[in-house]
């Protein structure tokens, strides 16, 4: 390990271990993301909420509560506008926050994007999902659950960089199995309903989809839901996150996986590397750190998932209750 891996190691271990004693009452922290309602963006609050107070600093989420990215680089602009120790960003839309980023860095503020990333902007570091490795995981129960044919339709929202990287991982195991086509990608636009009312339309069509691929969170809930309603079985349902609707569909059998993220470790350890950053200043944030074989920051720290199934399900639901991060 080199040194300044090191040192940057021990600094996010040390401060997480400080408590309050070093930290100033002007020191805030800001977590910026759209739908910040969803449940998936409450479990990064959470995160967020847990690590701050543990270092005894202020933070706030802050941004839309529908999806919508020029809300959300608005929320950013306001929190550089408040001179913050360091801002965590979820990015919606890489080509609306890369500005409003390089800003930030410009005025000596630390970025860190979280769940989805800005590669071209010159944010300090990426924490989050392997995308394309999850879009892998979800790939293979797909092709294993049609038995290598059939029609999907992918619920997504195209342009936002972590679910183009979970569609081109499933595309990347579909190239093996030829007879099944992705019929159809809906663009679910951050709400619900779309999901819910284009699974009711595609079911009417006489060439209804044999399975539903969700790389959002909220999408494969209301697909459930639908095919519920309607009485229609033998659909394979492959989602995404852990909401507790979806986590009871899997129960119910209608959903037959989904792939587990860590909304809440995301956060919490992007919090400690922006104390570190702030307490320990670089000379310069406006560096290409990618190009550095002797970076301080890591470009990218992957928090891991884990597919879940009803093979595991109680076995995960058991862990939720007994976690550190209650």
């Amino acid at each position: 390990m080199g040194n300044h891996t090191l040192i940057a190691t021990t600094l996010v271990l040390g401060l997480a271990a400080c408590g309050g004693s070093r930290h100033e009452p002007t020191e805030k922290y800001y977590l910026v993301s759209a739908n910040i309602n969803n449940t998936y963006w409450q479990a990064a609050g959470a995160g967020l909420a847990k690590a701050a107070r543990g270092l005894g600093v202020a933070y706030e989420m802050v941004g839309p509560v529908t999806y919508d990215p020029q809300a959300e680089a608005q929320a950013f602009r306001d929190a550089v506008a408040k001179k913050p120790a360091g801002i965590l960003v979820s990015v919606a839309d890489p080509n609306v926050m890369k500005d409003p980023i390089d800003s930030a860095i410009a005025q000596s503020i630390p970025v860190i994007t979280i769940d989805a990333d800005a590669p071209d902007s010159k944010r300090l570091s990426f924490i989050g999902t392997n995308n394309y490795q999850a879009g892998l995981k979800g790939g293979r129960v797909l092709a294993e659950q049609l038995h290598g044919k059939g029609r999907v339709a992918v619920y997504t929202m195209p342009g936002q960089r972590n679910l183009d990287e979970r569609l081109q991982g499933y595309k990347t195991i579909l190239d093996g199995h030829p007879q099944i086509k992705i019929a159809q990608v809906v663009d679910v636009k951050g709400d619900p309903r779309i999901a819910y009312d284009t699974t009711t339309e595609l079911l009417k069509g006489g060439a209804a989809p044999d399975a539903f691929v969700c790389l959002v969170s909220f999408a494969c809930p209301e697909v459930a839901d639908v095919l519920d309603r309607n009485k229609v079985s033998g659909k394979v349902v492959v989602a995404m996150d852990t909401d507790s609707n979806t986590l009871n569909w899997i129960q119910k059998g209608l959903i037959v996986a989904t792939i587990a993220q860590k909304p809440f470790t995301m956060s919490h350890y992007g919090v400690l590397m922006l104390d570190s950053l702030h307490h320990y200043k670089l000379p310069s944030l406006d560096i290409k750190w990618a190009e550095d074989t002797r970076s301080p920051v890591p470009m990218f720290v992957d928090t891991g998932d884990t597919l879940i199934d009803k093979n595991n399900i109680a076995e995960f639901l058991k862990a939720q209750t007994s976690g550190g991060g209650n």
